[in-house]
């Protein structure tokens, strides 16, 4: 998907033509949404993005052409996680889901609640 004009994250996951891809996609919000009581859920940089008030995105999710993104943007919950993420096609700042099938649901949810245990700094 082209960067996104969407306004909100209905709107974004509406423009998901794929049904696999939108299904882990509805997912990931489910889960961004149940474990990060308290954030804001918004759009920024063409993408759905959480976040604390007042603070900048710590998760965002996105439909790239190639693959399903998970950006966590919070180095230390990367460094705590890093034997889980592991052997998975990370990015600098992104778990990368190549196929719909393979997207680790139970991780994305841990690294979700440790975002959420404590406040960090976002980079």
């Amino acid at each position: 998907m082209v960067q996104s004009h969407a306004e909100d994250v209905d709107g974004y996951l509406a423009e998901v033509a794929d049904p696999d891809r939108l299904t882990a996609l509805v997912r990931i919000r489910e889960l961004c949404l149940s474990e990060l009581g308290g954030y804001e859920e918004a759009m920024a940089y063409g993408m759905p993005t959480y976040r604390r008030p007042g603070t900048d995105p710590e998760i965002a999710f996105a439909n790239q052409k190639q693959y399903i993104s998970l950006y966590l943007m919070r180095p230390d919950v990367r460094e705590a996680f890093g034997d889980r993420l592991a052997g998975h096609d990370m990015g600098k700042g992104c778990l990368r889901f190549r196929r719909t099938e393979k997207v680790d649901f139970d991780l994305v949810r841990d690294l979700l609640k440790a975002t959420a245990e404590q406040p960090g700094e976002p980079c």
